[in-house]
Protein backbone atom coordinates (compact mmCIF):
# COMPACT_ATOMS: atom_id res chain seq x y z
CA UNK A 1 0.00 0.00 0.00
CA UNK A 2 1.26 3.03 -0.90
CA UNK A 3 1.16 6.30 1.54
CA UNK A 4 2.95 9.75 1.48
CA UNK A 5 5.15 11.12 4.39
CA UNK A 6 5.86 14.74 4.55
CA UNK A 7 7.81 16.39 7.03
CA UNK A 8 7.75 20.24 7.85
CA UNK A 9 11.29 21.33 9.29
CA UNK A 10 12.77 24.79 9.96
CA UNK A 11 14.12 25.07 6.87
CA UNK A 12 12.97 22.28 3.85
CA UNK A 13 9.63 20.80 4.23
CA UNK A 14 10.12 17.28 2.54
CA UNK A 15 7.74 14.52 0.85
CA UNK A 16 8.06 10.93 -0.18
CA UNK A 17 5.99 8.82 -1.88
CA UNK A 18 6.43 5.30 -0.54
CA UNK A 19 5.12 1.56 -1.91
CA UNK A 20 5.74 -0.99 0.93
CA UNK A 21 9.78 0.21 1.77
CA UNK A 22 10.30 1.22 -1.77
CA UNK A 23 11.19 4.90 -2.32
CA UNK A 24 8.97 6.24 -5.49
CA UNK A 25 9.27 9.96 -5.56
CA UNK A 26 10.86 12.76 -3.44
CA UNK A 27 10.89 16.33 -3.17
CA UNK A 28 12.06 19.04 -1.05
CA UNK A 29 10.74 22.77 -1.00
CA UNK A 30 11.40 25.62 1.61
CA UNK A 31 9.44 25.68 4.19
CA UNK A 32 6.40 28.24 4.37
CA UNK A 33 5.88 30.60 7.67
CA UNK A 34 2.03 29.07 7.25
CA UNK A 35 2.69 25.34 7.56
CA UNK A 36 -0.31 24.41 6.23
CA UNK A 37 0.46 26.46 2.82
CA UNK A 38 4.41 24.91 2.77
CA UNK A 39 2.43 21.26 3.09
CA UNK A 40 -0.01 21.98 0.07
CA UNK A 41 3.05 23.29 -1.90
CA UNK A 42 4.96 19.80 -1.57
CA UNK A 43 1.91 18.29 -2.00
CA UNK A 44 1.38 19.89 -5.23
CA UNK A 45 5.20 19.35 -5.87
CA UNK A 46 4.95 15.40 -5.77
CA UNK A 47 1.72 14.89 -7.63
CA UNK A 48 3.73 17.02 -10.30
CA UNK A 49 6.65 14.56 -10.20
CA UNK A 50 4.55 10.99 -9.05
CA UNK A 51 1.71 11.30 -11.65
CA UNK A 52 -1.19 9.31 -11.05
CA UNK A 53 0.62 7.19 -8.78
CA UNK A 54 -0.24 9.91 -5.62
CA UNK A 55 -4.40 8.76 -6.04
CA UNK A 56 -3.31 5.11 -4.63
CA UNK A 57 -1.97 6.84 -1.55
CA UNK A 58 -4.14 5.45 1.16
CA UNK A 59 -2.44 7.78 4.16
CA UNK A 60 -0.77 11.07 4.51
CA UNK A 61 1.39 11.13 7.62
CA UNK A 62 3.03 14.35 8.99
CA UNK A 63 5.99 15.55 11.24
CA UNK A 64 5.87 18.84 12.40
CA UNK A 65 7.22 21.17 15.01
CA UNK A 66 4.25 23.36 14.85
CA UNK A 67 3.11 22.62 18.45
CA UNK A 68 6.88 22.56 20.49
CA UNK A 69 7.30 26.05 18.19
CA UNK A 70 3.96 27.33 19.92
CA UNK A 71 5.86 26.92 23.24
CA UNK A 72 8.95 27.75 22.65
CA UNK A 73 7.66 31.21 20.92
CA UNK A 74 4.68 31.72 23.57
CA UNK A 75 2.60 32.06 20.41
CA UNK A 76 -0.74 30.63 19.70
CA UNK A 77 -1.62 29.26 23.07
CA UNK A 78 -4.76 29.56 24.94
CA UNK A 79 -5.47 30.10 28.64
CA UNK A 80 -5.90 27.04 31.06
CA UNK A 81 -7.26 25.86 34.42
CA UNK A 82 -5.49 23.26 36.21
CA UNK A 83 -7.33 21.16 38.72
CA UNK A 84 -5.47 19.07 41.11
CA UNK A 85 -6.48 15.99 43.21
CA UNK A 86 -4.59 15.51 46.02
CA UNK A 87 -6.04 17.11 49.26
CA UNK A 88 -5.35 17.29 51.39
CA UNK A 89 -1.71 16.12 50.31
CA UNK A 90 0.42 17.30 47.63
CA UNK A 91 -0.65 21.15 48.08
CA UNK A 92 2.84 23.11 49.03
CA UNK A 93 4.08 23.25 45.45
CA UNK A 94 0.66 24.24 43.38
CA UNK A 95 0.37 23.87 39.41
CA UNK A 96 2.43 26.06 37.45
CA UNK A 97 4.73 26.95 40.64
CA UNK A 98 7.98 25.84 38.31
CA UNK A 99 7.10 27.88 35.22
CA UNK A 100 8.94 29.97 33.35
CA UNK A 101 7.38 33.74 34.80
CA UNK A 102 6.49 34.68 30.81
CA UNK A 103 4.61 31.38 30.06
CA UNK A 104 2.78 31.46 33.21
CA UNK A 105 1.26 34.41 32.59
CA UNK A 106 0.25 33.89 29.29
CA UNK A 107 -1.25 30.44 30.03
CA UNK A 108 -2.66 30.27 33.65
CA UNK A 109 -6.24 31.46 34.34
CA UNK A 110 -6.84 29.76 37.74
CA UNK A 111 -5.67 26.72 39.36
CA UNK A 112 -8.08 24.50 41.58
CA UNK A 113 -7.15 22.33 44.37
CA UNK A 114 -9.50 19.37 45.34
CA UNK A 115 -9.94 16.24 47.95
CA UNK A 116 -9.01 13.16 45.84
CA UNK A 117 -6.03 10.93 44.76
CA UNK A 118 -4.06 8.03 45.11
CA UNK A 119 -1.17 6.43 47.68
CA UNK A 120 1.47 4.23 45.75
CA UNK A 121 -0.59 0.92 46.75
CA UNK A 122 -3.54 2.43 45.46
CA UNK A 123 -5.28 3.44 48.50
CA UNK A 124 -6.99 6.81 47.86
CA UNK A 125 -5.52 10.10 49.80
CA UNK A 126 -9.15 10.65 50.44
CA UNK A 127 -12.49 10.62 49.30
CA UNK A 128 -13.39 12.07 45.77
CA UNK A 129 -16.07 14.94 46.49
CA UNK A 130 -18.69 15.44 43.71
CA UNK A 131 -19.95 19.05 45.22
CA UNK A 132 -16.79 20.22 45.62
CA UNK A 133 -16.11 18.91 41.91
CA UNK A 134 -19.12 20.54 40.46
CA UNK A 135 -18.37 23.45 42.18
CA UNK A 136 -15.34 23.86 40.84
CA UNK A 137 -16.98 22.83 37.49
CA UNK A 138 -19.54 25.82 37.22
CA UNK A 139 -16.91 27.77 38.68
CA UNK A 140 -14.68 26.89 35.26
CA UNK A 141 -17.57 27.98 33.03
CA UNK A 142 -18.45 30.97 34.43
CA UNK A 143 -14.16 31.92 33.65
CA UNK A 144 -15.06 31.44 29.79
CA UNK A 145 -11.76 29.32 29.81
CA UNK A 146 -11.26 26.97 27.09
CA UNK A 147 -9.31 24.15 28.63
CA UNK A 148 -8.79 22.41 31.66
CA UNK A 149 -5.98 19.75 33.02
CA UNK A 150 -6.97 17.30 35.39
CA UNK A 151 -4.29 15.33 37.50
CA UNK A 152 -4.16 13.30 40.42
CA UNK A 153 -1.97 11.82 42.17
CA UNK A 154 -0.54 8.56 41.13
CA UNK A 155 -3.58 8.45 38.37
CA UNK A 156 -1.23 6.26 36.19
CA UNK A 157 -1.57 4.28 38.94
CA UNK A 158 -5.63 4.59 39.49
CA UNK A 159 -7.06 7.24 37.05
CA UNK A 160 -10.79 6.81 39.21
CA UNK A 161 -10.81 9.95 40.48
CA UNK A 162 -9.63 11.97 36.98
CA UNK A 163 -12.39 10.16 35.39
CA UNK A 164 -14.81 11.41 37.77
CA UNK A 165 -13.53 14.87 37.55
CA UNK A 166 -14.04 14.43 33.67
CA UNK A 167 -17.76 13.61 33.84
CA UNK A 168 -18.60 16.55 36.38
CA UNK A 169 -16.74 19.11 33.89
CA UNK A 170 -18.62 17.65 30.66
CA UNK A 171 -21.49 17.98 32.56
CA UNK A 172 -20.97 21.50 33.62
CA UNK A 173 -19.02 22.90 30.82
CA UNK A 174 -19.12 21.02 28.28
CA UNK A 175 -17.52 23.29 25.59
CA UNK A 176 -14.20 23.21 27.65
CA UNK A 177 -11.44 20.96 26.07
CA UNK A 178 -10.47 18.53 29.08
CA UNK A 179 -6.90 17.01 29.48
CA UNK A 180 -6.05 13.94 31.88
CA UNK A 181 -3.16 13.27 33.02
CA UNK A 182 -3.34 9.52 33.37
CA UNK A 183 -3.30 9.99 29.00
CA UNK A 184 -0.20 11.40 28.77
CA UNK A 185 2.29 11.47 31.56
CA UNK A 186 4.60 9.06 33.85
CA UNK A 187 4.75 9.06 37.20
CA UNK A 188 5.98 12.12 38.75
CA UNK A 189 3.07 14.20 39.58
CA UNK A 190 4.44 17.73 38.76
CA UNK A 191 5.86 16.79 35.50
CA UNK A 192 3.06 14.61 34.31
CA UNK A 193 0.47 18.03 35.34
CA UNK A 194 2.93 20.28 33.06
CA UNK A 195 2.40 17.58 30.40
CA UNK A 196 -1.48 17.99 30.86
CA UNK A 197 -1.39 21.89 31.40
CA UNK A 198 0.96 21.68 28.16
CA UNK A 199 -1.55 19.97 26.60
CA UNK A 200 -4.67 21.85 27.31
CA UNK A 201 -3.08 25.18 26.31
CA UNK A 202 -2.46 23.71 22.35
CA UNK A 203 -5.39 22.63 22.24
CA UNK A 204 -7.28 25.71 20.03
CA UNK A 205 -4.13 25.14 17.95
CA UNK A 206 -3.91 21.61 17.69
CA UNK A 207 -7.73 21.92 16.22
CA UNK A 208 -6.77 24.47 14.03
CA UNK A 209 -3.88 22.74 12.48
CA UNK A 210 -4.99 19.15 11.83
CA UNK A 211 -8.22 21.14 10.59
CA UNK A 212 -5.45 22.82 7.57
CA UNK A 213 -3.92 19.74 6.90
CA UNK A 214 -7.34 17.84 6.33
CA UNK A 215 -7.55 21.16 3.78
CA UNK A 216 -4.38 20.46 2.15
CA UNK A 217 -5.08 17.22 1.67
CA UNK A 218 -8.56 17.92 -0.04
CA UNK A 219 -7.23 20.34 -2.48
CA UNK A 220 -4.87 17.95 -3.62
CA UNK A 221 -7.74 15.76 -4.23
CA UNK A 222 -6.41 12.94 -2.44
CA UNK A 223 -8.54 10.28 -0.64
CA UNK A 224 -6.02 9.45 2.51
CA UNK A 225 -6.44 9.13 5.76
CA UNK A 226 -4.15 11.60 7.69
CA UNK A 227 -1.88 10.75 10.40
CA UNK A 228 1.02 12.48 12.49
CA UNK A 229 4.57 10.76 13.84
CA UNK A 230 4.62 10.83 17.62
CA UNK A 231 7.61 11.30 19.84
CA UNK A 232 8.57 7.98 19.66
CA UNK A 233 8.99 7.01 16.04
CA UNK A 234 5.36 5.43 15.74
CA UNK A 235 2.57 7.61 14.47
CA UNK A 236 -0.92 8.51 15.84
CA UNK A 237 -4.63 9.03 14.08
CA UNK A 238 -5.30 13.25 13.40
CA UNK A 239 -8.38 12.30 15.83
CA UNK A 240 -6.08 11.48 18.23
CA UNK A 241 -3.50 13.99 17.76
CA UNK A 242 -6.13 16.71 18.41
CA UNK A 243 -6.64 15.52 22.01
CA UNK A 244 -2.79 14.74 22.51
CA UNK A 245 -0.82 17.35 21.01
CA UNK A 246 2.25 17.04 22.87
CA UNK A 247 2.84 14.11 21.97
CA UNK A 248 4.25 15.33 18.70
CA UNK A 249 6.44 17.57 20.07
CA UNK A 250 9.92 15.81 19.20
CA UNK A 251 8.22 14.38 15.71
CA UNK A 252 11.13 15.60 13.56
CA UNK A 253 14.17 13.93 15.37
CA UNK A 254 12.77 10.51 15.65
CA UNK A 255 10.99 10.71 11.98
CA UNK A 256 14.97 10.87 11.06
CA UNK A 257 15.97 8.19 13.38
CA UNK A 258 13.57 5.83 11.66
CA UNK A 259 13.75 6.76 8.41
CA UNK A 260 17.51 6.14 8.37
CA UNK A 261 16.92 2.87 10.38
CA UNK A 262 14.58 1.52 7.56
CA UNK A 263 16.85 3.15 4.74
CA UNK A 264 20.49 1.73 6.08
CA UNK A 265 18.88 -1.70 7.41
CA UNK A 266 20.82 -0.82 10.60
CA UNK A 267 18.88 -1.00 13.91
CA UNK A 268 21.52 -0.07 16.41
CA UNK A 269 23.75 3.15 15.45
CA UNK A 270 24.29 6.68 16.43
CA UNK A 271 22.27 9.24 13.95
CA UNK A 272 23.05 12.53 13.30
CA UNK A 273 20.39 14.25 11.43
CA UNK A 274 21.71 17.93 9.52
CA UNK A 275 19.31 19.86 9.05
CA UNK A 276 19.34 23.64 7.87
CA UNK A 277 19.55 25.18 11.04
CA UNK A 278 20.77 22.46 13.97
CA UNK A 279 21.65 19.25 13.91
CA UNK A 280 20.58 16.26 15.84
CA UNK A 281 22.40 13.52 17.65
CA UNK A 282 20.19 10.78 18.77
CA UNK A 283 20.48 6.96 19.67
CA UNK A 284 18.69 4.16 17.30
CA UNK A 285 17.90 0.72 19.69
CA UNK A 286 16.26 -2.10 18.15
CA UNK A 287 15.38 0.17 15.32
CA UNK A 288 13.61 3.26 17.36
CA UNK A 289 14.78 5.93 18.81
CA UNK A 290 16.39 5.82 22.48
CA UNK A 291 13.88 7.30 24.88
CA UNK A 292 14.33 9.78 27.81
CA UNK A 293 14.23 8.63 30.67
CA UNK A 294 14.67 11.90 32.85
CA UNK A 295 13.49 14.65 32.91
CA UNK A 296 12.95 16.70 29.69
CA UNK A 297 12.54 20.19 29.40
CA UNK A 298 10.36 21.62 26.90
CA UNK A 299 10.20 25.66 26.76
CA UNK A 300 11.49 26.18 30.15
CA UNK A 301 9.06 23.51 31.67
CA UNK A 302 9.74 20.27 33.27
CA UNK A 303 7.50 16.89 31.98
CA UNK A 304 8.33 13.53 32.08
CA UNK A 305 6.31 11.46 29.69
CA UNK A 306 7.75 9.96 25.85
CA UNK A 307 10.28 11.89 23.85
CA UNK A 308 13.75 10.49 22.51
CA UNK A 309 16.78 11.25 24.08
CA UNK A 310 18.17 13.92 21.96
CA UNK A 311 21.06 16.19 21.62
CA UNK A 312 20.30 19.19 19.51
CA UNK A 313 23.65 21.18 18.43
CA UNK A 314 23.32 24.27 16.77
CA UNK A 315 25.09 23.61 13.18
CA UNK A 316 23.30 23.33 10.11
CA UNK A 317 23.60 23.95 6.46
CA UNK A 318 22.27 27.73 7.10
CA UNK A 319 24.77 28.16 10.10
CA UNK A 320 26.23 31.65 9.60
CA UNK A 321 30.19 31.80 9.48
CA UNK A 322 31.25 35.17 10.93
CA UNK A 323 34.41 36.43 10.56
CA UNK A 324 36.85 38.40 12.80
CA UNK A 325 37.38 36.35 14.94
CA UNK A 326 36.20 33.43 13.27
CA UNK A 327 33.00 32.11 14.71
CA UNK A 328 30.48 29.12 13.39
CA UNK A 329 27.13 30.12 14.43
CA UNK A 330 24.95 29.79 16.65
CA UNK A 331 22.83 32.18 14.35
CA UNK A 332 21.33 30.78 11.17
CA UNK A 333 19.78 31.97 7.81
CA UNK A 334 17.34 29.07 7.94
CA UNK A 335 14.68 28.80 5.02
CA UNK A 336 16.32 31.91 3.29
CA UNK A 337 19.52 29.61 2.65
CA UNK A 338 19.19 29.47 -0.81
CA UNK A 339 18.35 33.33 -1.11
CA UNK A 340 21.07 34.40 1.09
CA UNK A 341 24.06 31.89 0.95
CA UNK A 342 27.22 32.98 -1.31
CA UNK A 343 26.64 30.09 -3.67
CA UNK A 344 23.34 30.68 -4.43
CA UNK A 345 24.03 34.66 -5.14
CA UNK A 346 23.84 35.59 -1.64
CA UNK A 347 26.20 37.64 0.53
CA UNK A 348 26.26 35.32 3.45
CA UNK A 349 28.53 33.04 4.43
CA UNK A 350 27.15 29.65 5.73
CA UNK A 351 28.50 26.52 6.74
CA UNK A 352 27.01 25.28 3.11
CA UNK A 353 29.53 27.79 1.29
CA UNK A 354 32.61 26.47 3.31
CA UNK A 355 31.41 22.54 2.73
CA UNK A 356 31.62 23.40 -1.27
CA UNK A 357 34.77 25.21 -0.70
CA UNK A 358 35.95 22.36 0.64
CA UNK A 359 34.82 19.77 -1.91
CA UNK A 360 32.30 18.39 0.61
CA UNK A 361 29.20 19.23 -2.01
CA UNK A 362 28.60 19.95 -5.38
CA UNK A 363 26.01 23.15 -4.61
CA UNK A 364 25.31 26.41 -6.33
CA UNK A 365 28.11 28.36 -7.95
CA UNK A 366 31.40 26.91 -6.16
CA UNK A 367 33.49 30.01 -8.02
CA UNK A 368 31.31 32.35 -5.44
CA UNK A 369 33.54 30.89 -2.83
CA UNK A 370 37.04 30.59 -4.44
CA UNK A 371 37.87 33.44 -2.85
CA UNK A 372 37.70 31.97 0.64
CA UNK A 373 40.96 31.47 2.44
CA UNK A 374 41.98 27.74 2.70
CA UNK A 375 42.84 28.13 6.65
CA UNK A 376 39.38 29.23 7.07
CA UNK A 377 38.12 26.52 5.14
CA UNK A 378 40.67 23.69 7.45
CA UNK A 379 39.26 25.69 10.30
CA UNK A 380 35.64 25.07 9.81
CA UNK A 381 35.83 21.06 8.91
CA UNK A 382 38.09 21.16 12.72
CA UNK A 383 35.28 23.31 14.03
CA UNK A 384 32.66 20.86 12.89
CA UNK A 385 34.69 17.67 13.41
CA UNK A 386 34.96 18.78 17.25
CA UNK A 387 31.62 20.03 17.78
CA UNK A 388 30.33 16.70 16.75
CA UNK A 389 32.73 14.22 18.43
CA UNK A 390 31.80 15.98 21.40
CA UNK A 391 27.48 15.71 20.65
CA UNK A 392 28.85 11.80 20.00
CA UNK A 393 30.69 11.30 23.28
CA UNK A 394 27.84 13.00 25.16
CA UNK A 395 25.10 10.51 23.40
CA UNK A 396 26.70 7.04 23.75
CA UNK A 397 26.25 4.93 26.98
CA UNK A 398 29.24 2.52 26.11
CA UNK A 399 32.82 2.31 25.92
CA UNK A 400 33.95 1.71 21.82
CA UNK A 401 32.85 2.43 18.36
CA UNK A 402 29.60 2.31 16.98
CA UNK A 403 28.44 2.89 13.34
CA UNK A 404 27.09 6.32 12.73
CA UNK A 405 24.01 7.02 10.17
CA UNK A 406 24.17 10.98 8.04
CA UNK A 407 21.27 11.77 7.28
CA UNK A 408 19.29 15.75 6.17
CA UNK A 409 20.05 17.54 3.75
CA UNK A 410 23.02 19.27 5.43
CA UNK A 411 24.76 15.62 5.73
CA UNK A 412 27.56 16.51 3.66
CA UNK A 413 29.06 18.58 6.31
CA UNK A 414 29.52 15.46 8.50
CA UNK A 415 33.37 14.32 8.21
CA UNK A 416 34.13 10.59 6.95
CA UNK A 417 36.00 9.99 10.00
CA UNK A 418 35.17 10.74 13.57
CA UNK A 419 36.44 9.69 16.89
CA UNK A 420 34.23 6.93 18.62
CA UNK A 421 32.51 6.36 15.23
CA UNK A 422 33.31 2.43 13.48
CA UNK A 423 32.46 4.11 9.99
CA UNK A 424 30.17 7.22 8.84
CA UNK A 425 27.32 5.47 6.28
CA UNK A 426 25.71 8.22 3.98
CA UNK A 427 22.59 6.28 3.15
CA UNK A 428 20.23 6.56 -0.10
CA UNK A 429 17.89 9.27 0.22
CA UNK A 430 19.53 10.65 3.24
CA UNK A 431 18.27 14.26 2.59
CA UNK A 432 14.17 12.95 2.84
CA UNK A 433 15.32 10.33 5.61
CA UNK A 434 12.76 12.23 7.79
CA UNK A 435 10.01 12.18 5.45
CA UNK A 436 10.61 8.37 5.04
CA UNK A 437 10.66 7.69 8.38
CA UNK A 438 7.45 9.83 8.60
CA UNK A 439 5.86 7.31 5.63
CA UNK A 440 7.09 3.94 7.92
CA UNK A 441 6.53 4.61 11.06
CA UNK A 442 4.20 2.58 13.29
CA UNK A 443 1.50 2.56 15.41
CA UNK A 444 2.38 1.88 18.84
CA UNK A 445 0.94 1.14 22.70
CA UNK A 446 2.99 2.04 25.86
CA UNK A 447 2.15 1.08 29.25
CA UNK A 448 3.74 2.32 32.52
CA UNK A 449 2.54 0.81 35.67
CA UNK A 450 3.09 -0.25 39.44
CA UNK A 451 2.25 -3.85 40.06
CA UNK A 452 1.80 -5.27 43.38
CA UNK A 453 1.51 -8.76 44.72
CA UNK A 454 2.58 -10.35 41.23
CA UNK A 455 5.16 -12.25 40.02
CA UNK A 456 7.33 -10.75 37.93
CA UNK A 457 6.66 -12.52 34.86
CA UNK A 458 2.81 -12.40 35.08
CA UNK A 459 3.38 -8.62 35.22
CA UNK A 460 5.16 -8.01 32.43
CA UNK A 461 2.67 -10.17 30.91
CA UNK A 462 -0.24 -8.00 32.07
CA UNK A 463 1.27 -4.81 30.97
CA UNK A 464 2.10 -6.58 27.50
CA UNK A 465 -1.41 -7.23 27.22
CA UNK A 466 -2.39 -4.02 28.15
CA UNK A 467 0.09 -1.91 25.86
CA UNK A 468 -1.01 -4.34 22.51
CA UNK A 469 -4.52 -3.46 23.09
CA UNK A 470 -4.02 0.31 23.53
CA UNK A 471 -1.89 -0.52 19.95
CA UNK A 472 -5.07 -2.13 18.67
CA UNK A 473 -7.48 0.46 19.49
CA UNK A 474 -5.34 3.24 18.17
CA UNK A 475 -5.32 1.59 14.53
CA UNK A 476 -2.39 -1.37 14.54
CA UNK A 477 -2.98 -4.47 12.67
CA UNK A 478 -2.99 -6.69 15.15
CA UNK A 479 -1.01 -9.63 13.77
CA UNK A 480 2.04 -7.31 13.16
CA UNK A 481 2.45 -5.92 17.04
CA UNK A 482 5.94 -6.08 18.08
CA UNK A 483 7.50 -5.84 21.94
CA UNK A 484 9.79 -2.59 21.53
CA UNK A 485 10.87 -1.83 25.17
CA UNK A 486 10.24 -3.63 28.24
CA UNK A 487 11.70 -2.06 31.80
CA UNK A 488 11.20 -4.20 35.03
CA UNK A 489 12.48 -1.76 38.40
CA UNK A 490 11.12 -3.79 42.07
CA UNK A 491 10.17 -0.49 44.10
CA UNK A 492 12.00 -0.79 47.49
CA UNK A 493 10.61 -0.16 50.96
CA UNK A 494 7.12 -1.53 49.77
CA UNK A 495 4.57 -4.33 50.79
CA UNK A 496 3.47 -7.10 48.12
CA UNK A 497 6.51 -7.55 46.13
CA UNK A 498 5.54 -3.95 44.26
CA UNK A 499 7.42 -3.70 40.71
CA UNK A 500 7.28 -0.82 38.08
CA UNK A 501 6.49 -2.32 34.67
CA UNK A 502 6.71 -0.25 31.59
CA UNK A 503 6.35 -1.89 28.67
CA UNK A 504 5.88 -0.57 24.68
CA UNK A 505 4.65 -1.88 22.11
CA UNK A 506 4.37 -1.39 18.15
CA UNK A 507 2.47 -2.44 14.72
CA UNK A 508 1.61 -1.79 11.13
CA UNK A 509 -1.46 0.87 10.29
CA UNK A 510 -4.20 -1.80 10.39
CA UNK A 511 -6.50 0.04 7.63
CA UNK A 512 -3.54 1.34 4.82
Amino acid sequence: MKRIGIDVGGTNTDAVLLDGLRVLTTIKSPTTPDVTTGIKTALAALIARAGPEMREAGAVIIGTTHFVNAVVERQRLNRVTAVRLCLPASSSLPPFVDWPSDLRELVQQDTILLPGGFEVDGREIAAFDDRLMEDAARRIADSGVEAVAVSGVFSPLRGDHELRAAEALEKFCPNVSVTLSRDLGRMGLMERENVAILNAALARLARVTTKGFREAIAASGLDARLYLTQNDGTVMSAEAAERAPVLCFSSGPTNSMRGAASLSGVSDAIVIDVGGTTSDIGMLVNGFPRQANGVVEVGGVRTLFRMPDVLCLPLGGGTRVHADPLRLGPDSVGYRLTELGRVFGGDVLTATDLGVAAGRAAIGARERVADVPSATVRWFEAAVASMLENGIESSKTRAGDIPLLAVGGGSFLIPPELKGVSEVLFVEHHDVANAVGAAMAKISGEVDQIFSDVGREDAIRTATALAQERARDAGADPGSIETIEIEDLPMAYMPGNSRRVRVRVAGELADV
